[in-house]
């Protein structure tokens, strides 16, 4: 199990002190759950990145916290989208031997057979939701496609009894499909609708007023 090391943090401070927070390369962050107060606590981030390269990120990391340590999960992150650096972190404190639900990244295994005919492989959705024990928690969710032809897709019923743990996506949840290439045609005429669609308004006095209500 990874290890982690995090300090409490004081509440109630100005937004000042988050920034000048982060700026020293902590990221503020939350810790709840099994036999835990909820407690505000910072990070390393550094260690965050190296630890959640190491355990994955559904993996059980062993947080400490002024010398005692608690299992916990990463349950939500925000990010700073210009910075692409974390800006906060949740833990969830979890008991290793209950089952908790999290989100699984989907893995397609082997070139499908109708990839090699020109088919296009798509894939709609990348994750699924699941029901496990935390010393099982998966690294990813393997779907071997190697004998989808064009035409054919795997959904959560096909997979369903393929694991050992509880997939909570409805049957239809689609996860991969293999269609048939456009033909010339067909991408002529969305080139086609392309070219002759109408721009779109963006604005007007509406608009308007509701940005400056929204600035005010």
């Amino acid at each position: 199990m990874v290890k982690m090391t995090a300090t409490k943090r004081e509440t109630g401070k100005a937004q000042s002190a988050l920034t000048e927070l982060r700026g020293k390369g902590h990221v503020p962050g939350v810790v709840y759950g099994y036999k835990t107060e909820t407690t505000p606590i910072a990070v390393s981030e550094i260690d965050l990145i190296k630890t959640l390269r190491e355990s994955g990120r559904n993996g059980v990391i062993s947080l400490e916290i002024g010398g005692k340590s608690t299992n916990v999960v990463l349950s939500d992150y925000q990010m700073d989208s210009l910075k692409g650096s974390f800006k906060h972190v949740d833990f969830l404190a979890i008991n290793m031997s209950e089952e908790i639900e999290v989100d699984a990244t989907v893995h397609l295994i082997g070139d499908s057979a109708g990839e090699k005919e020109g088919g296009v492989v798509t894939q709609p959705n990348r994750e699924v939701h699941i029901r496990v024990k935390p010393s099982d928690i998966p690294d990813s969710v393997d779907i071997d496609v190697s004998e989808l032809a064009i035409g054919d897709s795997v959904s959560v019923s096909d997979i369903r009894d393929k694991f050992s743990f509880e997939i909570l996506n409805d049957d239809d949840f689609l996860l991969v499909s293999v269609t048939a290439p456009r033909t010339e045609a067909e991408l002529e005429e969305l080139e086609t609708v392309e070219e002759g669609a109408e721009p779109e308004v963006i604005g007007g006095e509406e608009d308007a007023s509701e940005d400056a209500e929204t600035k005010e």
